[in-house]
Order: C-alpha cells, then structure tokens, then sequence
C-alpha cells in the first residue's frame, strides 16, 4: 500500500455469538498498539450504509470481554443488498476516512464483503468467524461455538435430573440448521442415547430400536439430541412420527433455542476471539484484504473469503463414529 491505513472500522453481523465483543475489544486495542484510530460500525451493514459510527478507544472496550451478544449491536440489512446502498455505505467509509473493516459475522456477513470490496477495492475487509455453528470453512473454532456447546450441555445435564427422576425420555432440539456440530458435539459430552444431526440420514427405526433397547435395560434417563435441521424435521415432528411406536416411554420435548447464543463466553472463546481480532488488525496494517482469519490447530491463519464461503466445514467421520459407539452399549 501506498500508505498505512489511519483507521479501522469494525462491526458485527448476522446472529449474535458469545465472544463477539471479545473480539471487538482486540481489534480495538491491536489498532491502538499499531497506533491506528478505530471506529464502531452499529447495526451492520445497516449502520455502514446509514453512517452509524463511533469512535472506539481503550475505556470503549474495557470490561466487556466477559458479555455475551454485542456492544455494537447487529442487523440484517436489505439497503446493503442494492447498488445504491452499498454505494451509500462507500461513501459514508471514505468520508470518515476508513481504510478498512474488521467483520465479524458469517457465511452472509462474508458474501457481503465480497461484493462490496468487488465495486470498491481500496477498501481492505477482513473477515472474523462469528457464528455457533461452527460450519465456515478454514477454522477449527468460530467464536461463540464453544460457548453454545458448554451452554446445551449445562442443560442437558440439569434435563437429566428430571429425566431419571421420572423415568422420562427428553428429546432435545438444538440449533443447527444446515450444521449439526453444536448437536453431535453436545450430545457426546453429555452422554445421549442418540445425536441425530443434518448431515446424515436419520433411520427413525433404528432410533426406535435402540431406545427400546434402553427401555429393556432399565435405564431411567435417556436423552435424544436433535439438531433443528435434521432429515426428519425438528424434536417435535419426530416426536409424533415415532411416539405410537415408543408408548413405553412418557416423552417429553425441549427446545433451547436462542438460549445457545447468549451467556458469558468460554475461555477458549475468548482467547481465540482475541488472537483473531490481533490478526485481523496486523492483515490490514500489512495492506492484505478479502480474508478471513481463522483458527487452526491453535494457530491464526488467512483464509481467502472465497474459499471461506464457497465450502463449509465438514462434520468429521471419527467424531459420528464416536457417538454411534457410545451409544450403542
């Protein structure tokens, strides 16, 4: 670059995730270390293309590390997806003089700052992994998955209680769209009987059969985890499909919901939101753009956007392998 970048801005977008403002209060500080002003962007793209911005400094961000959500609020914006509203969100850059953006968000958040750096290039973007589900490509952790994991074990384990007080069987539906990794994970730390998840074809009577086998054994809780976009609907639509066949059992059905995004982040959160936001910062300063940092076996490293929205992380085989085993003793 022709010359170093004297400020950066900085917002979140999409869904909330615990360790977002970690995040944010790294890049804040790695900017202030590289003698870098730094601006929060509010609301997203929404506040990029209305100018909601504020300047960020060291007081901004202290004792936030802890909070869960985002002190700089998120949104979707239907004004970015137009022309004229990426223009707007140009012009709104240039005039407070920001020569790059830190986005904290996912796959969406990426796409965006894709199309936007493809009609305005000299302003760099690079990308944080922020979402639960743990599906971008590039990274082992994105921030806030680890949180949402120990978050649906909490549960799952107070479920529990009540589960072998009164002999119940809890089908648990977690979030997980078109990702069951908060599902498969969740579901082999807190030991349940069956972890069915998008990415494999669930066998509802396989499923029957080995609850009936729990049920022959004795065993007074069992649990079924389930991940919102499984094959065969959510908890309560497999509820109904299999409950005729299961009516040895009082089924009960609990969905957590929003409650997975919220909460004070895990440390690992937070230390692999802060070495991001670090990284962030330095890829800009070093004049790099259309990339995001992710996470790999402890260690920062740059993934092109392209790549980080064109594929998805893979739920791996060993880890399906584990649970069946677990599972069916």
């Amino acid at each position: 670059m022709s010359s170093k970048i004297q400020k950066i801005g900085v917002f979140t977008s999409g869904g909330d995730s615990p360790g977002m403002n970690a995040a944010i209060r790294a890049v804040v500080r790695a900017a202030l270390a590289q003698s870098t002003e730094c601006v929060g962007i509010f609301r997203g793209y929404e506040g990029m293309v209305e100018g909601d911005f504020q300047p960020l400094n060291s007081s901004s961000v202290s004792n936030i590390i802890q909070r869960g959500g985002t002190i700089l609020k998120s949104s979707r914006s239907k004004q970015f997806m137009t022309k004229s509203g990426r223009k707007q969100a140009y012009d709104n850059l240039k005039a407070a003089g920001i020569g790059g953006v830190v986005a904290i968000g996912g796959d969406g958040t990426f796409k965006g700052a894709l199309e936007f750096t493809d009609e305005y290039p000299e302003i760099q973007f690079i990308g944080l992994p922020g979402t639960i589900d743990n599906d971008l490509f590039g990274t082992d952790y994105t921030i806030g998955y680890d949180t949402a994991v120990n978050t649906v074990v909490d549960c799952i384990d107070k479920i529990r209680d009540t589960a072998a007080s009164h002999d119940r069987l809890f089908f648990v539906e977690v979030m997980g769209r078109d990702a069951g990794f908060i599902a498969l994970r969740s579901g082999i730390a807190s030991g349940a009987d069956a972890i069915l998840i998008p990415e494999f074809k669930t066998d509802l009577d396989k499923l029957v059969e080995t609850l009936k086998n729990r049920y022959t054994m004795k065993k007074t809780s069992n649990i079924v985890v389930v991940a919102e976009g499984d094959d065969q609907g959510g908890a309560f639509e497999i509820v109904d499909k299999v409950k005729d066949r299961l009516s040895e059992f009082e089924i009960k059905v609990t969905v957590l919901g929003h409650l997975q995004r919220g909460g004070s982040p895990s440390s690992l959160d937070r230390l692999i939101s802060s070495q991001m936001g670090v990284a962030a910062v330095e890829a800009i300063v070093q004049g790099k753009t259309r990339l995001m940092i992710g996470v790999q076996c402890g260690q920062t490293v740059e993934v092109p956007l392209e790549k980080a929205t064109k594929y998805h992380n893979a739920i791996k085989p060993e880890w399906v392998q584990l649970a069946d085993t677990l599972s069916n003793i």
